[in-house]
């Protein structure tokens, strides 16, 4: 039962472990893209505190019939920054337009998941006639605040903070707690099956420059322009997929359900059963059944 409960996991890693790592210099930071597949394009923009690996279990079937652009934000995974780098949402958006820049693509659709559904749909709205599609993935609501990330801004502020959290990542206790990433999934077995700590906490915890971005990553979250979005996501035009893990204490269900009348252009909701934060990571074929329905569509 062990061995073949592995054997997807260790398959996908490859998968995304084998693809060539690019680096884009945009302003002041670099961004990180490994592209696997072929077909139209999609940018798919992980949230925090991981990297472009919480796409791994989707990308095989993804990228049968898309050409799919998986990124690391400045602050995570194999990015780049300096002390003088924006981390703020507004400056992480402005990013991803000159990498589509870079990138020379015309036409995207946008998979985003957490902080980088927030930054998704900044883009969204400076470049309403180039993205073609968004979904976001339990991500932030306007006037909602989620447990704990007002109080870690403040911590990430502190002298010493990046040696505290790095020690403070090391407790398995607190990993699998609320104050940790205990929201990532619904069953909890699974942080014994999983691998937070290896793929995600474990880059944080060995190196010193690593924490000190995400924690910047975490300090640059500006509330005021998640809450302008109770009107801006009118502003919207790309059909929009609002796909969310319904356990998620996080960005409760019923919340997002309502903001989804916030938008003016074509919306579909859809509910993940016996998942949480993560549910790409817990129930990666429904969740790529649903993206691989919604993408196929022709647009409204």
């Amino acid at each position: 039962m062990a061995n073949t409960a592995t054997k997807p996991h260790v398959k996908t890693h490859s998968f995304y472990a084998n693809a060539a790592l690019v680096k884009y210099k945009l302003d002041d930071a670099s961004i990180a893209v490994r592209t696997f597949g072929k077909g139209p394009a999609l940018i798919l923009i992980h949230g925090y505190p991981v990297n472009g690996y919480i796409w791994h279990k989707i990308l095989p079937e993804l990228s049968q019939g898309y050409t799919c652009h998986v990124i690391d934000l400045p602050g995570f995974g194999d990015s780049e920054w300096s002390n003088t780098t924006d981390f703020t949402f507004t400056a992480q958006a402005r990013r991803i337009n000159l990498l589509v820049n870079a990138l020379k693509l015309n036409e995207y659709s946008f998979i985003a998941h957490d902080t980088g559904a927030t930054i998704a749909r900044l883009a969204a709205v400076e470049q309403p006639k180039n993205v073609k599609k968004l979904v976001i993935i339990n991500t932030e609501i306007p006037n909602h605040r989620p447990p704990w990330i007002p109080f870690y801004q403040w911590c990430a502020k502190l002298p010493l903070a990046a040696l505290t959290f790095r020690v403070i990542l090391q407790s398995k206790i607190f990993v699998r707690s609320s104050m940790g990433l205990g929201e990532f999934y619904a069953d909890k077995v699974r942080f014994k099956q999983e691998y937070p700590v290896a793929a995600y906490l474990k880059p944080l915890i060995a190196s010193q420059k690593k924490m000190q971005g995400a924690l910047n990553y975490l300090r640059g979250i500006e509330w005021p322009v998640v809450d302008s979005f109770a009107t801006r996501h009118a502003q919207i035009q790309a059909d929009t997929l609002l796909l969310w893990g319904e356990c998620d204490r996080t960005f409760p269900v019923e919340l997002a359900q309502l903001m989804q009348k916030q938008f003016a252009c074509h919306t579909e909701f859809i509910r993940i059963k016996n998942a949480s934060l993560m549910p790409h990571e817990e129930q990666p074929e429904q969740v790529t059944k649903h993206l691989l329905d919604f993408l196929n569509k022709p647009n409204k």
